[in-house]
């Protein structure tokens, strides 16, 4: 049966029944029975997954990983174990972090499967009967009370006070009133469908009955789980561009060492000597530190994001904050405080913010309480009578966000409901249905008489009342006036709600709407909105500051939604634009693409158009970091470059789908984050830059001296040593490196660019070539020493030569006796540690046979040292004249 493609919204509940052949008796159980046969059980169903053991062996595909192999086994035939040993760990390390992430994004589907109802209450034969939910078809008659887990998508056909919780689909924050009458517009955003309830949401007041219209995938759950199945999570840039990286390096790697073998035979060294060399070299120039490099950065990334509220659940996505140039956020809750607040007050016929409402002292049942008083304290009285919020026993307040933001104010200026209720108790009341849009409650007055109190939408209040208090007492009321300033406020984008008063001598009988709600006196009107948090527009800034463009994404209404928007300064220049979930409904994905840079606000959307919105920005190269807690956000969080749970408010399907979690659901927490990542991004490329300029400098020594006419200057011994103990601990404590001071004045990196872009790949020539220069040429200097003499040298200069590089590169432009030596510990401490181990394969005599080196005399060592500093100065030079380009 399909029923997915039908409007039920548009239907009448009668033509519903007749459509769906079913009736208020519900289905017959022999009729339920066959189309579930036909049907299938109402259960999400799942693509088929990949076995651990495949997910396992998936990890070892990446090019990279794969040289390191190669390189493992070559260096275990040559009789280095523990390059082989060292190489396996690394290898090993990444395989299992891949493996648990791949493992924790498979299971977003099981948190989606427990968000269904286990068991639900429906009619069938015209008895009410208990069944599993599973077993639930179209056709079928559900009966929905408060607490209960929608359990199908239903077309609701009765109603009593339902409200339903469709927060963790549509992102409405409030609880949405139901109703049962048909709504003609064919598109209507989940949330505008008032006369349907979905799977997967709760009721939270009231009762209903509702025709199943859709069940199991057919669901919008379901649709959701389809798309959640469909999203395959993207690379990340980094991974990309090492991939891209590791299959060059490889080629060039085999290349000179072929080179480096063939000259050597050509010159007529001996061939295994030659072998093991070439061999060697290829063993020294992979940087094998670089995935343990990368994995510890990013896993150090992420401890410290934990401190700042910000929990990674998927280790790359650290490195990716780096490249966000879109950030799509949700309003409620992460831009706003989440909580309801009263901001402006029409009353005593002008319009004030709540903080100059006179707070005077509450009315006493002694006092003269004729309703000429002061209009202030009568409508703060009404704020807290007319009242269903209360303190819970921890004092904290509970009820509906609404009536908590008028508590609140009512509290704060002095009034407080339990004080007066001891002097105004609650006689009888009329509740707030969704029809009349209005709550009436009644109080013992002074004389004997009652007072009732009405609330509700303003201009149901000011269509029932006749006069208006003003300070000068009644007046005669100009409904059209009123109803100006009512629209002015809701302009603004605040909720309006009226508030009127009627003295009864009794309590009037009949307790009726008709009776009671009518010839009201207008005490005032007042605005609430769910303010921006106080944090928010320095961080929109922060991000506009950073070249990253933020938008928010909303199921709120439009005018609200730019309200909030402009006040944090997400819309602040011209052609800044709202789109709403109709618009971007009717646009093709091609049209929408040439509009979706300049659209700040999205309103009113559904899961699918969130997807949308990602795509667009996608094709147009931009990298999208999105939030969500809902279940509706799950396959766009997927599908974005980094998705953003809320660990709060979040749902366990829109966590398990996340990248990230924010612990305080804080936008401000997001752009800490991004801060992070470009420092992590930046601290990689640091040791790309040292590691490859250090393998470049050894390639260029070995490469260039027999070109010269010179022995090779290295063993393969030295060639391995200065690959372990230089690219090891030295490369390791860069990660630990601070940010840079313009870190978050630069436009995002583009992800497009090269890893050697923006001078990286020329550093790393000219340096390298220093650096084999420097070592050539202390091999010719003292050549005519003994060979043992000079190999030490050459040796000594190179392994230092490269700790003078990495003390220099810490920073792109920074001076290294700016930042100051004690600025990064760890690798102060590496570089201290590295020159002590050299010195002791120099010093130590049982070391001297095994590392083929001889103990240098004072002048020689004098002479290695002050070689060694060049490239240091060197290095310096260069930031000192980028510096000055960028004065100038």
């Amino acid at each position: 049966m399909e029923t997915r493609s039908i409007n039920w919204h548009q239907f009448d509940p009668t033509d519903v029944a007749e459509k769906l052949e079913s009736s208020d008796q519900g289905l017959s159980s022999q009729e339920a029975r066959l189309r579930l046969e036909r049907v299938g059980p109402n259960e999400l169903i799942e693509k088929k997954r990949k076995s651990l053991g495949m997910m396992f062996l998936d990890q070892f595909k990446d090019f990279m990983i794969l040289v390191l192999i190669a390189a493992a086994v070559v260096a275990g035939i040559i009789g280095e174990p523990a390059d082989t040993i060292t190489i396996a760990v690394i290898v090993l390390l990444n395989a299992v972090l891949g493996f648990v992430q791949e493992y924790r994004a498979e299971k977003a589907m099981a948190a989606l499967k427990k968000m269904a109802a286990p068991s639900t209450t429906v009619v069938r034969d015209g008895q009410v009967e208990s069944i599993t939910a599973e077993q639930l078809v179209p056709g079928d008659l559900v009966i929905l009370e408060a607490g209960n887990v929608v359990p199908a998508d239903l077309r609701l056909t009765e109603t009593v006070q339902l409200q339903v919780d469709e927060a963790a689909l549509t992102g409405e924050s409030m609880p949405v009133e139901k109703q049962t009458a048909s709504l003609a517009h064919e598109e209507l955003s989940l949330g505008d469908r008032k006369n349907m309830s979905y799977k997967g949401t709760l009721v939270t007041f009231g009762r209903g009955r509702g025709l199943v219209v859709g069940t199991g995938m057919q669901t919008e759950l379901g649709q959701i789980a389809v798309l959640l199945q469909d999203q395959e999570e993207g690379r990340t840039p980094l991974q990309k561009r090492l991939n891209t990286f590791s299959q060059k390096l490889a080629y060039a790697v085999l290349a000179i060492c072929a080179i480096v073998f063939l000259a050597g035979l050509l010159r007529g060294e001996p061939p295994l000597l030659m072998l093991l060399t070439a061999i060697s070299l290829a063993v020294a120039a992979i940087p094998e530190a670089l995935p343990a490099v990368i994995t510890i950065s990013l896993a150090l990334g992420a401890r410290k994001l934990v401190k700042q509220q910000a929990l990674i659940r998927k280790l790359p996505a650290v490195e990716t904050l780096g490249s966000v140039t879109y950030i799509c956020s949700d309003k409620t809750g992460t831009l706003t405080l989440n909580r309801m607040t009263v901001e402006q007050v029409y009353v005593e016929g002008h319009v004030c913010q709540t903080e100059d409402l006179a707070a005077t002292k509450p009315i006493s049942a002694s006092e003269d309480s004729s309703v000429e008083r002061n209009q202030s304290e009568e409508l703060l009285l009404a704020l807290a009578l007319c009242n269903d919020a209360q303190h819970d026993v921890s004092g904290e307040i509970i009820g509906d966000p609404t009536e908590i933001a008028l508590f609140e104010l009512a509290q704060e200026k002095g009034f407080v409901r339990e004080k007066l209720e001891e002097k105004y108790p609650r006689l009888a009341e009329i509740p707030f249905d969704s029809e009349r849009k209005l709550m009436t409650t009644f109080h013992p007055w002074e004389n004997d008489q009652i007072i009732s109190f009405t609330k509700g939408a303003a201009e149901e209040i000011v269509e029932r009342s006749e006069r208006l208090l003003t300070h000068e007492g009644q007046a005669e009321i100009n409904r059209s006036k009123v109803l100006e300033v009512s629209e002015q406020i809701a302009g603004e984008g605040l909720r309006t709600l009226g508030l009127g008063l009627r003295v009864w001598d009794a309590l009037p009988d009949p307790l009726t709407s008709e009776h009671v709600e009518s010839k009201l006196v207008l005490i005032g009107i007042v605005g609430m909105l769910d303010p921006p948090r106080p944090e928010a527009a320095e961080s929109v800034a922060q991000c506009r500051s950073a070249g990253i463009h933020p938008v928010m994404i909303t199921g709120d209404h439009p005018l609200t939604a730019e309200v909030i928007a402009r006040r944090v300064g997400i819309i602040s220049g011209p052609g800044e634009s709202v789109m709403t979930g109709q618009e971007l409904e009717r646009l093709p994905l091609d049209e929408f693409e040439n509009k979706v840079e300049k659209i700040r606000v999205y309103a009113r959307v559904a899961p699918k158009q969130k997807l949308k919105i990602i795509k667009a920005l996608q094709d147009k190269g931009h990298f999208v970091a999105m939030t969500g807690d809902g279940v509706n956000d799950a396959p766009a969080l997927k599908r974005a470059d980094i998705g953003v749970a809320m660990g709060i408010t979040g749902t366990d399907v829109s966590k398990e789908a996340s990248h990230m979690l924010l612990l305080d659901d804080n936008f401000a927490t997001i752009v800490k984050t991004v801060r992070e990542g470009r420092r992590i991004f930046d601290n990689i490329r640091k040791f790309i830059k040292y590691t490859m300029t250090s393998n470049l400098g050894e390639i260029w020594t070995i490469f260039l001296a027999p070109l010269l006419g010179l022995p090779i200057p290295l063993l393969p011994i030295h060639i391995l040593w200065i690959n372990l103990v230089t690219d090891g601990v030295p490369g390791l404590a860069l990660a630990a490196e601070p940010g840079e001071k313009n870190i978050m004045s630069r436009p995002p990196r583009d992800p497009k660019e090269s890893i050697f872009a923006r001078g990286l790949g020329t550093h790393i020539i000219w340096v390298g070539l220093l650096m084999g220069a420097i070592s050539i040429m202390t091999q010719a200097w003292f050549i005519d020493a003994k060979q043992a003499h000079w190999q030490t040298m050459v040796f000594t200069v190179l392994c230092l030569s490269q700790m003078g590089h990495v003390l220099a590169i810490r920073s792109e432009e920074e001076s290294f006796f700016t930042q100051g030596a004690f600025s990064n510990k760890p690798l102060l401490g590496a570089v201290l540690l590295t020159f002590l181990l050299q010195m002791l394969t120099i010093y130590v005599p049982f070391l001297n046979p095994i590392f083929k080196t001889v103990p240098l005399t004072a002048g020689e060592l004098a002479v290695t040292l002050a070689l060694s500093t060049i490239v240091f100065l060197a290095v310096e030079i260069e930031k000192a004249i980028k510096r000055s380009k960028k004065h100038h």
